[in-house]
């Protein structure tokens, strides 16, 4: 699915999901799967010019796997923010909640993704 994200998207993308593990019979995924992709998504609205992304949700063998792509090459990283910061600690909660993440660099710009096993 491609979107152009808001404030608000990332309440309808957690609906989608729910509605993909409660078909899957993966219901227990449901706490750390819709806050890692809120985190995601919220990265999107705040780094990415014109907020457009795509959002691929897979069920796997081991579990779930859900991907955030945007067109906005670089690395990104899990980093601690300091107890006054605002924001920046997203990806460390992505990291904490989640079995596996990671960031694949493409030519077009960069695929976010994170694994939550069953």
């Amino acid at each position: 699915m491609a979107f152009t994200v808001g404030e608000h998207s990332a309440g309808h993308m957690r609906r989608i999901l729910r509605m993909f593990l409660t078909r899957w019979e993966l219901d227990h995924l449901t706490d750390p799967a819709t806050l890692a992709l809120t985190e995601l998504v919220a990265n999107v609205v705040r780094h990415v010019s014109g907020r457009r992304c795509s959002v691929l949700i897979l069920r796997e063998p081991c579990g779930l796997r859900v991907e955030v792509a945007d067109g906005v090459p670089g690395p990104v990283h899990a980093k601690a923010a300091g107890p006054l910061d605002a924001g920046g600690r997203g990806l460390v909660l992505v990291e904490a909640v989640t079995d596996r993440w990671g960031v694949d660099e493409r030519v077009d710009g960069k695929t976010v993704w994170f694994e939550c096993d069953a």
